[in-house]
């Protein structure tokens, strides 16, 4: 298994991004000004956005693995590559995500805890409703964890 940063043609990986954030638009908001990820074993199977937030705080804005990969440890591969990579210019680490039963346990388990909530993001920023394990997403809850 191996992490490399994506510099350039960064939307080659959309099938990955797209299962994590549906809507390329919103995916167009950050690609480009954020640091991109892609984890191989051996081939790409995951694959990661963080973006600058200035003052020390930076955003995980996408992380996805394929869908015939997950429960095999590598988002929290991801997250851990995320942590450490970052760990000395990042005081604040923040993952947003819709309220489902699938995410949320699974950044908890990841050592993240609730920091905030965006009410409606999701109703008011998507041209579709989004469902999640049969949860309809409304409100962005974003998780943080200090390093």
């Amino acid at each position: 298994m191996t992490i490399e940063q994506v510099t350039e043609n960064k939307k080659q990986y959309m099938d990955l991004l797209f299962l994590a954030d549906e809507q390329e638009e919103m995916i167009d908001r950050y690609l480009e000004e954020g640091d991109m990820f892609v984890l191989k074993d051996p081939d790409v199977v995951g694959e990661c956005v963080v973006v600058d937030l200035g003052s020390g705080e930076f955003e995980i804005k996408n992380i996805a693995t394929a869908e015939e990969v997950h429960g095999k440890g590598y988002g929290r591969a991801l997250i851990d590559f995320v942590k450490e990579h970052y760990r000395g210019r990042c005081r604040l680490l923040l993952v947003g995500t819709g309220d489902s039963p699938l995410t949320v346990p699974f950044y908890q388990k990841c050592g993240f805890t609730e920091h905030h909530r965006v009410k409606d993001f999701f109703t008011e920023n998507y041209d579709h409703p989004i469902f999640e394990a049969g949860v309809q997403l409304v409100d962005m809850v974003y998780l943080a964890q200090e390093l």
